[in-house]
């Protein structure tokens, strides 16, 4: 199966070697989203911005794949804080929506200077 890189200066660059995503097939990967501008600089501030930046990268890389995050099959979110968790649930609404959810992985991890990282697998087959 043959597969694509995708890069766009819509979102944040990504962090080192690697592609915003790859598709495969009728499958897209999105690499983690952080709370960056796409010139680099970081979003500071409360979590709230931050998780609206990294959300917001997140869907710029989808649609530059050629999709949406409608098409979200499973999102994976890492946290520096699990108190977080509660508001974190309520942006995420904010930008997935639709009656069939995507699974979702959500673990506290030791992220050094930004709050949350989100990545994702879009389905677009039938």
């Amino acid at each position: 199966m043959p597969k694509r890189a995708v890069m766009t200066d819509k979102a944040a660059p990504p962090g080192g070697p690697y592609s915003h995503a790859v598709v495969a097939g009728d499958t897209i990967y999105l690499a983690g989203a952080v709370p960056a501008r796409p010139d680099g600089t970081w979003v500071t501030g409360t979590f709230a911005e931050q998780a609206h930046a990294a959300f917001q990268n997140l869907a710029a890389v989808a649609e530059a794949a050629g999709s949406s995050l409608d098409q979200a099959v499973r999102i994976g979110v890492y946290l520096r804080d699990f108190d977080d968790f509660a508001e974190m649930n309520t942006i995420y609404r904010e930008y997935i929506k639709g009656e069939h959810l995507p699974v979702r992985t959500t673990l506290p991890v030791a992220l050094v200077g930004f709050d949350i990282e989100i990545d994702a697998v879009l389905y677009t087959g039938a």
